[in-house]
């Protein structure tokens, strides 16, 4: 197994511990921070700026989460860097920026963030700029996308680094209304696991009890869910899951991975 046995024991907060009410935004240096101070690992979201560089932002719009409007995409590093995320009192930061500051003291699992649309061929080079943020990083780390294709590509360029699928029932959800029905349907069976060398899933919470899941045991490939939100959905997660990537809550951090995260050496 090549991901990291730190992912499968240490909780992930979901786009860093923010709390906006502390003047902590997600995917922020601050929640990142956060996180990392209380024994946490991370889970962040990347977006490329106008010149490539990943950027750590969820959306693919500036509106909900700054008090600028357009596309990520439109926006280069330096401009990024300058909007300041709502609730906090930091800019937009690098994927670099962020690996610098975990520098292998817990896991960091990272999003790449569809680029196609339609979770379909067209990925853009994120793929191949966040292995290159990526060359020379020790400690526990692997990357992940809803796009199949996308990690294909990634695993084209870092072919070393684990690399996962974010899976869930497609079909059950409005996340995904643009993209076509054929392909949602198709995408919920799971069916890229071998094409792209997968090394986990990491599957919505809410679609725990599909059956899709069992091919992922059959592979003795581990699953990660998200987003639990509680103790409660956190013991229901546990039944089918192998750690959550969590958000409004602290959970319990075994003491065993605790004495084992304190550095790069928890990456095997």
């Amino acid at each position: 197994m090549k991901l990291p046995r730190a992912f499968l024991e240490i909780p992930l907060a979901h786009r860093g511990l923010h709390d906006i009410e502390k003047g902590i935004p997600e995917n922020s240096r601050a929640a990142v921070r956060a996180a990392i101070e209380k024994g946490y690992g991370v889970e962040v979201d990347v977006q490329p700026s106008s010149c490539g560089e990943p950027m750590v932002f969820h959306d693919y719009a500036l509106g909900r989460l700054t008090k600028e409007s357009g596309p990520v995409g439109t926006r280069s590093r330096e401009e990024l860097g300058a909007i300041g995320l709502s609730g906090g009192d930091e800019g937009i930061p690098t994927l670099r920026e962020i690996l610098e500051i975990v520098d292998g003291r817990v896991p960091i699992l990272i999003e790449m963030k569809d680029q196609d649309g339609g979770l379909g061929e067209n990925v853009g080079d994120l793929p191949r700029r966040v292995a290159e943020a990526l060359e020379g990083y020790e400690g526990p780390v692997a990357v992940m996308s809803f796009n199949p294709h996308m990690v294909a590509e990634f695993a084209r360029h870092a072919p070393d680094i684990p690399r996962g699928l974010v899976t869930m029932d497609f079909v059950d959800t409005d996340l995904w209304k643009l993209v076509p029905m054929e392909r949602r349907e198709e995408l919920s069976t799971i069916p890229d696991l071998e094409r792209v060398g997968a090394d986990f899933v990491s599957h919505g919470r809410m679609h725990l009890g599909r059956e899709e899941l069992g091919k992922v045991r059959k592979k003795g490939l581990p699953i990660l869910t998200w987003t639990v939100r509680s103790p409660e959905e956190e013991k229901e997660a546990r039944k089918t899951a192998d750690n959550i990537t969590f958000e409004g809550y602290l959970p319990v951090i075994p003491v065993a991975a605790r004495l084992g995260a304190a550095g790069p050496s928890s990456a095997q």
